[in-house]
């Protein structure tokens, strides 16, 4: 099978890794990729938001499946075009995105199919902001109606800073608070059969103890040792299947990877959102677990044949990754800086430890350097999440990178308590 992956984070890396070890992969591309997918993966540069152009490309290759990671290019009807060219691709058409593209939308969907979810008001003008923020009182939830890269929800107890937020977006979605942890569930689907993957936990605040702004996401870990072992069960009847069946009723089937992120409220399970892709830095541990060749999945996702599919096979052990950012992200974040340490992680750590490359590019004499916010995703695995933070965090003292920083709590709670759990018993 010849594969094309879409897009250039960490996330399209953890899917080329993944790939890259599949024995049924005979060839592996990837447009734009980075420094580090560079390594697993022929690249392109192809702009990713065109469609024309990437399904140019996966013609000249004869890919017999393209995978488009990020949600802007799903937005903007890339999988429509690989698609009209009758190439197999892993991901939904833009009008089955828009699940990601508009929360509005998303609110609708969820009402049509009885999903449990935040009671929401839908403003486009001052009032109607004033209106809704009085309704629910604070904590005050502001989401920008479309794409924000995973910087678009305010949650703030400050009247002020939630107006400023509302009135900054074109449109956009207030809700009642949820309370309660939050957990990501993906799931694949052809649009008729919907088969999930392992839950996992993302922090999205930028400093230790989930203080400071929104990111998109500072690091993750799987499997949630403290969940109710029917919760993938609930979320699959009351959330994935009803939202999968009511898109197709609607015409615009969703075939591609649904992303559910959860609240596990006093209430009961609530849909926080949808996305209509892998999560990032979600992907990077689910996929750290998963033993069934993913190739064959997503393939299978593509042509509507997951029916056919045997269970999926999940290692017993746990996965943590830790995002190593760039000086003064979710701000504008400084680049071009040097990274130091990578070779000394693949020596030392693997396979056990490696790190995903999000932002980074090579100078002309081939060094790796910042490209962006979130840089690094290093990734370790291990019999339980105690050995797994370890092997992660030990990795990412190996790394240089002027002026980085990186949370030291990822996962370490739940870790801990696990341990005592195992202690005690």
């Amino acid at each position: 099978m010849k594969v094309l992956v879409i897009g250039g984070g960490a996330r399209e890396h953890a899917l080329c890794r993944s790939l890259s070890l599949d024995p049924d992969v005979t060839a592996l591309h990837c447009a734009p990729g980075n420094a580090g997918i560079a390594e697993v993966a022929e690249l392109h540069g192809v702009n990713a938001l065109d469609g024309t152009a990437v399904a140019e490309l996966a013609a000249g290759l004869a890919a017999d499946l393209v995978i488009v990671g990020p949600e802007a290019p799903l937005v903007a009807g890339v999988a429509d075009a690989v698609r009209d060219r009758g190439i197999p691709v892993f991901g939904p058409s833009a009008q089955a995105a828009e699940l990601e593209g508009s929360k509005a939308f998303a609110k609708d969907v969820m009402a049509a199919a009885a999903v449990p979810t935040a009671r929401s008001y839908v403003c486009t003008t001052p009032a109607e902001v004033d209106v809704a923020l009085d309704g629910f009182g604070p904590p005050y939830v502001v989401k920008d109606d479309g794409l924000a890269a995973g910087k678009g929800v305010v949650v703030t107890e400050d009247v002020d800073e939630a107006r400023a937020h509302a009135l900054a977006c074109d449109r956009v979605v207030i809700e009642e608070f949820l309370d309660g942890p939050e957990v990501s569930l993906f799931a694949v689907t052809d649009g008729e059969t919907v088969v999930p993957l392992q839950p996992a936990q993302d922090f999205k605040r930028a400093y230790d103890g989930d203080e400071g702004p929104n990111t998109g996401g500072m690091g993750a870990y799987s499997p949630l040792p403290w969940a109710d072992p029917k919760l993938v069960d609930e979320v699959m009847d009351t959330v994935l299947q009803p939202t999968v069946d009511e898109l197709r009723r609607r015409g615009t089937p969703f075939s591609g990877l649904l992303y559910a992120g959860l609240a596990i409220t006093s209430r009961g399970v609530r849909v926080i959102e949808f996305n209509a892709r892998f999560g990032d830095p979600e992907t990077q541990v689910v996929l750290a677990r998963l033993k069934t060749p993913l190739a064959g999945l997503l393939h299978a996702a593509a042509t509507g044949t997951l029916a056919a599919l045997p269970p999926l096979r999940w290692s017993d052990g746990a996965a943590v990754t830790v995002v190593i950012a760039s000086h003064n992200y979710p701000d504008t974040p400084r680049t071009g800086d040097p990274i130091d340490g990578l070779a000394d992680v693949a020596e030392q750590d693997g396979p056990k430890a490696y790190v995903l490359h999000a932002g980074t590019k090579r100078d002309e004499a081939g060094a790796v350097l910042s490209a962006g916010g979130r840089v690094l995703s290093v990734t370790a695995t291990g019999s339980d999440l105690t050995t797994a933070r370890q092997r992660a965090y030990r990795a990412v003292g190996r790394i240089s990178l002027d002026g980085s920083q990186h949370r030291t709590d990822i996962a370490a709670k739940v870790a801990d308590a696990a341990a005592e759990e195992e202690q005690g018993a």
